[in-house]
């Protein structure tokens, strides 16, 4: 994975502007809410008893929420960094028996070794600078044979945004460059996670204006983090350099946004862990899925 800031975070910017758009996040979050449907739907093909499930990046706490309801017999955790979120989780959902939230960074998680059955989280990873540290700390609370499943953005998305910057030529990062789906699938076996399971759907969300699609990403929290970002407000010229480009994409009256979804999984080895770096004999399958949309 490239160090340069296209792909760095500045994961406190991230926190603030998350914490920011925390009471209006529902609203907003529709490709979310698609894409968590999924993510959990792909445990109906997974048997598990799980005592303890932990949604990471848990957002306003509907995925806790829904495992809840899944498992009733398990404890549930939501954990986030941004405690806007958990607040908006609390009040959303409240406190109920065997669900609870905890304020932390994915890298660094308030559990004990080997204590979770079930790691589920939805459209966070893309945002750690350091994949690597978050596999190594998900194969630390993992049980042995606990299943992690996640989302994360891929490479095409906002590729539309991404293009029409580029033809500004300020030289800047204006939108995060986003992980391949092979390079993760690597992180989780060099983690010592075994059976990793890679795949990938795509969704398209439509916009009238770019001040749509700019205020939705105000609104998720997913504003311009990238350690290349610009210093300062965008110029009139800039902005209309962009305008322009992004009109230039335009289909059927409306301006399309991708966004590629990574789906993955892996378990919690049951042997001995596996040295980093060394081969191992697991198995990647990687399909394509056809292209969804969403209008919008």
């Amino acid at each position: 994975m490239s160090d340069t800031g296209e792909f760095r975070l500045d994961e406190r910017a991230w926190r603030r502007a998350r914490d920011r758009a925390a009471p209006g996040y529902e609203a907003a979050a529709v490709v979310q809410a698609e894409v968590r449907t999924r993510l959990l739907e792909r445990l109906q093909f997974v048997r598990l008893e799980p005592a303890l499930c932990v949604d990471l990046g848990a957002a306003t706490g509907h995925a806790a929420l829904e495992l809840r309801r899944r498992y009733p017999r398990s404890e549930v955790l939501a954990i986030d960094s941004s405690t806007g979120m958990l607040r908006e989780a609390r009040r959303r959902l409240g406190f109920r028996r065997r669900f609870g939230r905890a304020a932390a960074e994915p890298t660094r998680l308030p559990l004990r070794d080997a204590s979770v059955d079930l790691l589920l989280s939805n459209l966070l990873l893309h945002a750690c600078s350091d994949p690597d540290a978050l596999f190594d700390e998900v194969r630390r609370v993992l049980r042995p044979g606990g299943l992690f499943s996640f989302t994360c953005l891929g490479p095409d998305t906002l590729r539309e945004l991404r293009r029409a910057w580029a033809e500004t030529g300020d030289g800047y990062v204006h939108v995060h460059r986003f992980i391949d789906m092979h390079d993760l699938g690597d992180g989780l076996v060099r983690a010592g996670l075994v059976e990793p399971v890679m795949d990938v759907e795509r969704l398209t969300v439509t916009y009238a204006n770019v001040a749509d699609l700019a205020r939705d990403l105000r609104a998720l929290g997913e504003t311009n983090c990238a350690a290349g970002r610009p210093p300062g407000l965008t110029g009139r010229g800039r902005a209309s350099a962009l305008l322009a480009g992004y009109e230039k994409q335009r289909v059927a009256g409306r301006l399309p946004a991708s966004c590629e979804v990574v789906f993955g999984q892996a378990w919690g080895p049951v042997g001995p862990r596996r040295l980093k770096g060394l081969p191992g004999e697991t198995l990647v399958p990687v399909r394509s899925i056809g292209r969804r949309s969403i209008s919008k």
